[in-house]
């Protein structure tokens, strides 16, 4: 596996170098102001997920949550203020986890190279540590994006794509923001960790149309363990995203789907698409594992630079959660 890993990293590298250079990031960019940066983030990251390693799949989430608003230029870190609804705020964001996390790791890095290290940086190599220390993939983070100083929830709601979204919703929202329909299917695998609240799907299961019916797209049998779990108006309880594999980083989210057992409607939206629903079916298996890794890679990296600030855009945080 770490052998897997390594040579990844390299593909993904060479895929990636002139792509980061225009976008102003780099590979190694604290090598000089801030050279143990990168080492801290792993130590501490590593250090936090060996006892909770359930934050792994929150700490991706955050980080996807931020690249979608604004960029990813540490938005969905900053709390609200008096005046101000932040990110954090919005119906979709309430349920992140995790923000502690990133404030140990800054903490950290801040004692070693005080205002040198964005949290937008930190959030990106933190989602990459986690994954990797829960022996997902890893892939290469370029660095250089710096904070951003407005976060709002109307924002937020504008542009996560919500649980219900169809495919042809799905694909605009990602076009949106400069990734593919391959890079769609690949980042919804993300999903084989963690688990989600029962009222993100339970529309699914009790009034699918209004009529009191369920989706005619979900296994019934499926159906049937979800309603013993999630009575109608439950908001509290959670549930597995991959059954019986929510802790491991594999290819089982993609066997659920062609089962019909995806649990949102934008995983069962996968199947409706000649694209997504090829790379479901060819990656349903465990012998697709290494090719996803890869894939999942290789999206990751294309996801950290959408919208980065860089130069002398934005500004480095001290506090993670409030503008300096």
């Amino acid at each position: 596996m770490a052998f897997t890993k390594h040579v990844l990293v390299i593909l993904v590298f060479l895929g990636i170098f002139n792509i980061c250079n225009a976008q102003g990031l780099k590979l190694g960019f604290y090598k000089k102001t801030c050279p143990s940066a990168e080492a801290i983030v792993k130590r501490e990251t590593a250090r936090i997920i060996s006892v909770a390693p359930t934050l792994a799949a929150p700490l991706l989430r955050m980080h996807f949550h931020d690249c979608f608003v604004r960029g990813c230029e540490g938005s969905v870190l900053l709390n609200a203020t008096a005046s101000n609804s932040a990110e954090k705020d919005a119906f979709p964001n309430r349920s992140l986890r995790g923000f502690h996390v990133i404030d140990a790791v800054k903490a950290a890095v801040e004692k070693s190279c005080p205002r040198t290290v964005s949290c937008a940086d930190i959030l990106a190599l933190v989602a990459r540590d986690a994954v990797s220390q829960i022996n997902g993939p890893s892939w290469p983070v370029p660095l250089g994006r710096r904070d951003g100083n407005v976060s709002t929830a109307n924002e937020a709601l504008a542009n996560l794509p919500p649980p219900n979204f169809n495919i042809t919703q799905l694909i605009a929202s990602f076009a949106a923001k400069g990734l593919s329909v391959k890079d769609l299917v690949v980042l919804s695998g993300g999903h084989t960790i963690g688990v989600s609240h029962c009222s993100s799907f339970t529309n699914r299961l009790y009034n699918f149309t209004g009529r009191n019916d369920t989706d005619p797209s979900m296994d019934p049998n499926y159906i049937a363990a979800l309603k013993r779990r999630c009575p109608p108006a439950d908001t509290t309880t959670i549930v597995q995203m991959d059954p019986g594999s929510f802790k491991n980083f594999d290819t089982e989210y993609y066997t659920l789907i062609r089962k019909r057992r995806g649990l949102l409607q934008t995983d069962a939206a996968l199947l409706n698409n000649n694209v997504t629903s090829a790379y479901v079916q060819l990656h349903s298996s465990s012998s697709g594992t290494s090719s996803f890794f890869k894939d999942f890679a290789d999206s990751m990296v294309k996801m950290g630079q959408i919208g980065v600030l860089t130069g002398s855009a934005g500004h480095i945080r001290r506090i993670c959660s409030a503008i300096n």
